[in-house]
């Protein structure tokens, strides 16, 4: 493994733990408003309520697959970087395939 293999799976793990933490803070944001909305006298139900809701909401993010603005912004450079070797072995093979089309003739 190339070392900017490892710099970038170690990169996707930061991101994917931040990810992670951002989702949970979001559910927590949604569960205290849903929370902060319902009366007082309503505690036991409030309590199920939240139990569920987080159920919900962490299944619903999770099938979402979402990815932070940094993770879309790395892969874009990857994406980017794999085109230009593309383009640039695109181009050698085209040059070898004239030479070898050259000297056959």
């Amino acid at each position: 493994m190339t070392y900017a293999l490892a710099k970038h799976m170690i990169q996707l793990l930061i991101v994917k733990n931040e990810r992670n933490r951002m989702v949970k803070e979001k559910i927590e944001a949604i569960l205290s408003d849903v929370s902060n909305a319902l009366p007082e006298d309503l505690h036991n139900f409030k309590q199920d309520l939240e139990n569920n809701l987080r159920a919900t909401l962490n299944a619903s993010f999770s099938k979402m697959e979402l990815v932070t603005r940094e993770e879309f912004d790395i892969q874009t450079a990857s994406l980017q970087r794999t085109r230009a070797q593309l383009d640039t072995l695109q181009a050698k093979l085209s040059a070898l395939e004239k030479q070898l089309d050259e000297t056959k003739k």
